[in-house]
């Protein structure tokens, strides 16, 4: 399937800012942020017990610098998920005592109501605040050219974890109107994404090539499909340029459950671009600030009242891009960029869209007696994320193998195929989960 490549006018539409918030000068961002966060800081002392606790000892205005907000621990997921675990046992809420929301019993003394609760492979519970474009997700949609009348083709999931629910928002806020496809029934997507003449996609990429490769295979076009916005996955320049090849103009963005919007790309394809309302710090391996250019941990600090993350250990891997090495962005954004996602500081890693941590691969290998141990294996092929369990084992069978399959997708909701190996041949290393995939850097 071949089109043309969009013409100067839709690239001229593209490039406009989404606002003035992103074209101001660096000295009035730091200063508006660092005028907010202390209320932020304040609401979430009083409404969220574990920020309480853990900021006991902290004057929400003294946290009015870089500096002073590097004296707070990094909270990572790994503790969040503990925390949540922790109060759930003692009867308490699901988010851990972080959030100022909640529902019922769960809802914190004074706190507002929670729009959703979402609950994503951990299992790690997040809310959902009642704000409009609550994670922020109309910025990255803007930046890849979506405008007020469009149809997006909303391919990410809808079960379960808030993707959906993300860019769902961002489309509603910008004035788009969204058909919420979700995951699967390829051949009913395509049909659908003709008959309805779709303006743009957003998903992971994967499942935008495997969409491009059906409409192919069912001897259809899609003319309408200019515009896309992907994340979950990295795009790699053999996917770009595939995309390319059918006519779409694809966008990246960073987002978490977690935080929302961390980061997007714009035309300048030139790193992603930071979002107005997180501070992000790269750390090292000892929680200290490394220098821009050099890889690090990505900790978000993010303006939101109702799940007031400060310090959030993200575990993905990233660099600032130095400002002497950017391009100049089309419509003059002034915020910095972050490199792309360079990997995981951590065992886990995100596979079509999912975090997949170590504990569920031990979860996997507890189900199955014969298993004597197992490492998950993430690789690529043809642009699509696959994942295989590695399992050493004295009498294999075909039998096993399916249970081994259905348990790994209970555990993670993501299929995995099963490689079996004598006794012995995985090194004793301590890892259970083996990323072969290239980063990408943006």
């Amino acid at each position: 399937m071949q089109m043309d490549h969009p013409d100067a006018s839709f690239n001229a539409m593209q490039a406009a800012p989404y606002d003035t918030l992103e074209t101001r000068s660096p000295q009035a961002r730091a200063a508006d942020f660092w005028s907010t966060l202390p209320r932020i800081v304040a609401h979430a002392k009083t409404h969220a017990p574990a920020w309480g606790k853990r900021l006991h000892h902290i004057d929400p205005d003294n946290l009015n610098s870089p500096e002073a907000l590097a004296q707070l621990p990094v909270l990572r997921k790994a503790q969040l998920l503990q925390s949540q675990r922790d109060h759930l046992a003692q009867g308490g809420d699901v988010f851990g005592g972080h959030a100022t929301v909640g529902w019922g019993m769960e809802r914190p003394t004074g706190a507002a109501a929670a729009l959703r609760v979402f609950c994503s492979p951990g299992p790690l519970y997040e809310p959902q605040g009642a704000a409009p474009d609550y994670w922020r997700m109309a910025r990255a949609l803007h930046a890849a050219g979506l405008r007020r009348g469009d149809l997006l083709h909303n391919s990410f999931s809808y079960h379960f974890t808030p993707a959906a629910a993300m860019l769902e928002a961002g489309a509603l806020a910008l004035g788009c109107t969204v058909f919420p496809a979700g995951i699967g029934q390829t051949e009913q997507q395509v049909l659908a994404l003709h008959a309805m003449r779709t303006d743009a996609y957003c998903g992971t990429p994967s499942f935008l090539g495997i969409l491009i490769d059906k409409t192919a295979a069912m001897g259809m076009a899609l003319p309408q499909l200019r515009r896309a916005l992907v994340s979950g996955e990295a795009v790699t320049p053999d996917l770009r340029a595939r995309f390319a090849k059918a006519g779409i103009d694809v966008r990246q963005c960073y987002a978490t459950a977690d935080v929302g919007l961390i980061a997007y790309e714009t035309d300048a394809q030139d790193g992603l671009v930071l979002d107005e309302h997180v501070w992000v710090d790269i750390l090292d391996a000892d929680d200290r600030a490394v220098a821009d250019g050099e890889v690090g941990e990505v900790v978000v600090t993010v303006l939101n009242s109702a799940y007031p993350l400060l310090r959030f250990g993200t575990g993905d891997l990233s660099a600032i891009v130095p400002a002497s090495r950017t391009q100049a962005d089309p419509c003059g954004r002034t915020q910095l960029r972050l490199r792309g996602w360079l990997g995981r500081a951590d065992q886990a890693t995100k596979v079509r869209g999912l975090f997949v941590h170590p504990h569920q691969v031990q979860d996997i290998v507890k189900r199955h007696a014969q298993i004597l141990r197992a490492r998950l294996q993430v690789s690529q092929h043809a642009g699509e994320d696959q994942m295989t369990l590695q399992c050493e084992c004295e009498q294999p069978s075909h039998a096993l193998e399916q249970a081994i399959q259905s348990s790994a997708r209970e555990c993670t909701k993501l299929r995995a195929q099963v490689q079996w190996l004598k006794p012995a041949t995985l090194p004793d290393d301590g890892k259970l989960i083996i990323d072969q995939r290239p980063s990408i850097s943006g």
